[in-house]
């Protein structure tokens, strides 16, 4: 089975406070405040793609779900090239029918209640839960086991988004390609947001957030897989960018190079580089 027992992710750093109760559900429905104008974009090679932030966010949850709940980059490939086919990534509340959510599932199919489908952890669990029932869906094409699963109209459409879903898992899952982003983040920003975030995606006491410096208005962290490889830094690092929006992070650094959500990237000189922490780097800006 294509599979993998690498994990990336949670805040031991801070538990859910009644302030984070306080907007959770917002983060965690997809229906927070994003800025259309905003846009991340991947490049594997010669090959470039661009999604809006919010959409970016959406895969961002997608690929981190599948990496908890086992799926390498085959898995992730497919679960996201099916919410492009079914949704352009975004968390609908319609579609053909009573079809709903990222993935456009029907509650009246058995696929759960009207909320159920328009949560975002839930649709993405059943969807991978389901296509781990489809008997050999690893050796199938992309398109025939999103099919499997979804059982569509339009069969081969998944097809067309194959390249495109597989170079975004790629960088989901730490295995290449650069993710920069050009995003506002929300009017408020705390480093509970960001580990309370991380910990929704990836599932509890996985990762270990550090605060490692505080000035005025930036709090940085520092983030460790609990399995640490150079593997699970990019995952991470991409991660991070990509749910920036959402979170209020500036800046990501991972060993010799940092990203920030301006959409620059810039390389770290070896006298810069932390000499004591494993693990990557996150600034958050406090308002």
């Amino acid at each position: 089975m294509s599979r993998t027992g690498t994990a990336v992710a949670v805040a031991a750093f801070v538990a859910a406070s009644a302030a984070a109760l306080y907007w959770g559900p917002g983060l965690l429905s997809g229906k927070q405040r994003s800025v259309p104008t905003d846009s991340c974009t991947v490049t594997q090679g010669e090959f470039s793609y661009s999604l809006t932030a919010e959409q970016v966010n959406n895969a961002a949850l997608i690929a981190a779900v599948g990496s908890r709940q086992g799926f390498d980059a085959v898995g992730v490939t497919v679960a996201l090239a099916t919410a492009l086919q079914e949704s352009s990534l975004r968390n609908l509340d319609y579609g053909d029918r009573d079809s709903l959510g990222l993935f456009q599932q029907r509650p009246s199919q058995g696929w759960g209640s009207v909320e159920q489908v328009t949560d975002p952890y839930y649709s993405t669990e059943a969807f991978y839960t389901a296509l781990l029932r489809v008997n050999g869906w690893e050796d199938l094409a992309v398109t025939d086991a999103a099919q499997a699963v979804q059982r569509s109209g339009f069969p081969l459409a998944y097809a067309d988004h194959e390249d495109e879903a597989r170079a975004w898992a790629l960088a989901f899952t730490g295995q290449g390609g650069v993710v920069t982003c050009s995003v506002t983040g929300p009017a408020i920003a705390t480093p509970h947001l960001f580990a309370d975030r991380l910990a929704a995606d990836f599932g509890a006491g996985v990762n270990t957030v550090d605060v490692v410096a505080q000035e005025q208005d930036t709090t940085t962290l520092g983030v460790r897989p609990g399995v640490d490889s150079p593997q699970a830094r990019a995952a991470l690092a991409t991660w991070v960018i990509a749910t920036a929006s959402v979170t209020g992070v500036t800046w990501v650094e991972n060993d010799a190079s940092r990203v920030a959500t301006d959409g620059s990237s810039a390389s770290i000189p070896p006298t810069d580089r932390p000499q004591d922490y494993a693990g990557i780097r996150v600034a958050i800006a406090t308002r």
